[in-house]
């Protein structure tokens, strides 16, 4: 696996290429960024962006289409927010928001 500021350029390379109006899963972007086991570490280097970031990271939900982020900067709610602005539907179960993968998803092949 590759280390340090690559595994990050793998990624946030990915993360760029995400279509507006789609999301990916965190194991998505690892296995297309060629570390298919890596999805903990997509989360890791989100998590470590700036506030302003042009980078889509909203677009990146976990594998059951559910928003998991932690980082302070981007609460469940501002991520919901832009991905919404975008045309994705989040439903609202409790405090668990969701995004229907199959009518969302991106189909990628890098």
């Amino acid at each position: 696996m590759p280390r340090g500021r690559n595994v990050t350029f793998l990624i946030y390379n990915v993360v760029r290429r995400i279509p507006y109006g789609r999301v990916a899963s965190y194991g998505q972007v690892a296995a297309l960024a060629g570390m298919p086991r890596a999805a903990q570490v997509v989360g890791w280097s989100l998590g470590r962006l700036k506030p302003n970031t042009k980078l889509p990271w909203h677009r990146v939900v976990n594998k059951d289409g559910i928003i998991t982020i932690e980082n302070l900067s981007y609460p469940k709610e501002a991520q919901a927010a832009l991905l919404e602005s975008e045309g994705i539907v989040v439903e609202r179960h409790g405090g668990v928001l969701v995004i229907d993968l199959k009518k969302f998803g991106w189909n990628a092949t890098l």
